[in-house]
C-alpha cells in the first residue's frame, strides 16, 4: 500500500495551498505557514510536501496525471492556469484526444487529460 506521495519543494506549505486547489483536497489542519511539512488529502490520494534547500533542475522522473470529474480537459486546464500552474507543453490533437503539461508554481510537472466523459464521447 502507497500511504502517499512525497513532494520535496521550497515551500511545502504553500505548493501544498496550491495542489489541495488543483485536487479539491483539504491541507492538513495543523499545516502552518513555514511548516517543513505539509499534507494534503483528496479523493485522488495524500501528498506530503517536505522542505528541501535544492532547485529542482531537470525533467520529473515521476509526475502526476490528472483526469477531471466534473470539468473538461480545457476547463480544467484553465483553472490550473488561474490557480497559478504555467503550461510546459501542449498536446491536444484536432481529433479531441491528448493531453495539457503544465508546472506546478515550483516547476514540477504534470498532465491533464481529458475526462471520462470526453473519452466516451471522443
Amino acid at each position: 500500500m502507497i500511504r502517499h506521495v512525497t513532494v520535496e519543494s521550497a515551500d511545502p506549505y504553500a505548493l501544498a495551498g496550491f495542489w489541495a486547489k488543483a485536487l479539491d483536497g483539504s491541507r492538513a489542519d495543523d499545516d502552518y505557514p513555514g511548516d517543513p511539512e505539509a499534507m494534503v488529502t483528496a479523493a485522488a490520494g495524500t501528498l506530503l510536501f517536505v522542505r528541501t534547500d535544492e532547485r529542482k533542475t531537470v525533467k520529473n522522473r515521476l509526475h502526476l496525471d490528472l483526469q477531471p470529474q466534473d470539468r473538461t480537459r480545457d476547463e480544467e486546464v484553465e483553472r490550473l492556469l488561474a490557480l497559478g500552474a504555467t503550461l510546459q507543453g501542449d498536446h491536444r490533437r484536432t481529433d479531441g484526444s491528448g493531453w495539457v503539461t503544465l508546472y506546478d508554481p515550483e516547476g514540477n510537472e504534470f498532465c491533464v487529460e481529458r475526462s471520462a466523459a470526453e473519452r466516451v464521447a471522443g
